[in-house]
């Protein structure tokens, strides 16, 4: 690790890490010896969470003979503009993702989920450790959390499941959600295609997914 940076030096890494193909931004913190303690990336959807870090790891170690401990990086992805509507109660606008961030905080994740309906706009929070399972939860949760609050019937959902798993060629996000309707629970199942690398929106694509299944469904009797 390299010891007492100045700050062009740090100017000239950050600079460096910005070239990544999906990197819009970077900004190292650094400790009062001047050993970075924080490594911040905000970067598009191209690449996965953990695809991007180990880019960032591999431009540091190559060009400045650095080694970035993975726990420090931090990336937060926005996609804005091309997620397709995705779910459309039968009265209401339809509900699109505006903007998916899963950002690493030491030994905890933390995912943020902004969801639109027309003009409203929601955004959902959960937090996790950094295991692959709890971090896919994370997403789901805070995907819901959001949805909670643009269609009223999404309070009865909770996140029973939510996984990336390996269908032939392909990597696929699948999200059971279970709604209680008492006295009894029904179980709902979403999924979702992912898409350039991105598991946090096709994990919310499947939560959507999921719901939509259940709010669609034609009530008994009509």
């Amino acid at each position: 690790m390299v010891a007492g940076m100045e700050d062009p030096e740090l100017a000239s890494i950050e600079k460096e890490l910005v070239r990544l193909p999906a990197v819009n931004a970077a900004r190292i913190v650094v400790d009062e010896i001047g050993r970075p303690k924080e490594l911040h990336i905000l970067a598009t959807d191209e690449k996965s969470p953990k695809q991007i870090a180990r880019d960032v790891q591999s431009v540091a170690m190559a060009t400045f003979g650095m080694e970035i401990d993975h726990r420090i990086i931090s990336v937060v992805q926005l996609d804005r503009g091309h997620i397709e509507p995705v779910i459309a109660p039968v009265g209401q606008a339809r509900v699109s993702i505006g903007a998916i961030s899963s950002e690493q905080r030491g030994m905890r994740n933390h995912a943020r989920v902004t969801l639109m309906r027309g003009e409203d706009e929601s955004i959902g929070l959960a937090e996790g450790s950094i295991a692959e399972s709890s971090r896919n939860r994370a997403v789901a949760q805070a995907t819901l959390e959001a949805l909670r609050k643009l269609v009223s019937a999404a309070e009865s959902a909770d996140v029973e499941t939510a996984a990336i798993v390996h269908l032939g060629t392909r990597d696929v996000a699948v999200v059971t959600l279970v709604f209680v309707v008492p006295p009894h629970e029904e179980v709902a199942s979403g999924s979702a295609v992912v898409r350039g690398g991105n598991e946090p929106e096709a994990l919310a694509r499947a939560v959507l997914d999921a719901t939509n299944r259940r709010l669609q469904a034609p009530t008994e009797g009509h």
